[in-house]
């Protein structure tokens, strides 16, 4: 028998009986759900079958076309640096725009929605709109980053904005600083960590993503791992998904490392 003083969770719903309505209704919804998909499992059959095939064909991975594996992934850096550079240095002033404590409320709305456009669409879709747009290669890749990275570091800058100690703000102000001043010795200095690590972060990110979106031609190891598959290459197609895993967790590391002393 517990103690009366015996502190104990509350449940998420406090009524019993909605509570259990809840959870029967999730059931019963995933049970609906998985019952009603169009799975042709005659298909899922003939995937397997496939997959073996792949597979089989795949071990031992083949380095022997390293020259190309080497361009598309030094290429696949070269579009997250460039991306990182261009995507943060857009970031700030939109970051700005869309703090709601110190940009006026119709900069505030614009900003916002610069951040929501920009986070609504998956960067595979992107990628497809600037591939049609500028052609395939990888211009079409730092374009499509540039965007997936104001989609997260100027909404993540935002809120750093937001919680900022606004007396050093307002000291400035009531001393007559002018703006830009106020921006740079109040509200930069506060900021300024969160930055560094939001640039070390998406840089990791988007490596990873350029290897996606090379996927759909908007150039970089993705692109030449598109067209490993598309010439039965699976031994090289191996090959050069080891090498992007191993580039990833390379990246991890020493993004990991660079944050822990920052």
């Amino acid at each position: 028998m517990s103690h009366p003083d015996t502190w104990q969770r509350s449940p998420f719903i406090s009524n019993p009986v909605l509570r259990w309505a809840v959870y029967l209704g999730v059931i019963v919804y995933v049970g609906w759900t998985l019952v009603t998909l169009p799975i042709d499992w005659g298909r899922v059959a003939e995937g397997l079958v496939r997959a073996q095939r792949i597979f089989g064909g795949a071990f031992p991975p083949s380095f022997e076309r390293s020259g190309l594996l080497i361009d598309g992934f030094l290429e696949s850096l070269k579009i997250a640096v460039l991306a990182t550079a261009g995507g943060v240095l857009l970031s700030i002033p939109i970051a700005f725009m869309a703090a709601r404590n110190i940009a006026p409320r119709p900069v505030f709305y614009l900003g916002r929605a610069i951040v929501i456009v920009a986070r609504s669409f998956h960067p595979v879709i992107v990628a497809i709109i600037f591939v049609k747009a500028v052609g395939f290669g990888p211009f079409a890749g730092v374009l499509t980053l540039i965007v997936y990275s104001i989609g997260f570091v100027a909404k993540m800058l935002a809120e750093r904005i937001e919680e900022i100690d606004f007396g050093q703000v307002e000291a400035m102000r009531a001393a007559g600083a002018p703006y830009f001043s106020t921006l740079a010795y109040a509200i930069f200095p506060q900021i300024m960590p969160r930055q560094i690590g939001l640039t070390i972060y998406q840089l990791d990110s988007n490596l990873r993503a350029s290897a996606v979106v090379g996927i759909v031609g908007a150039g970089g190891i993705g692109a030449t791992l598109a067209n490993a598959f598309g010439r039965y290459d699976y031994d090289f197609a191996l090959a050069i998904t080891m090498v992007i895993v191993a580039a990833i967790l390379l990246s991890e590391g020493v993004s990991g490392w660079i944050r822990k002393r920052l």
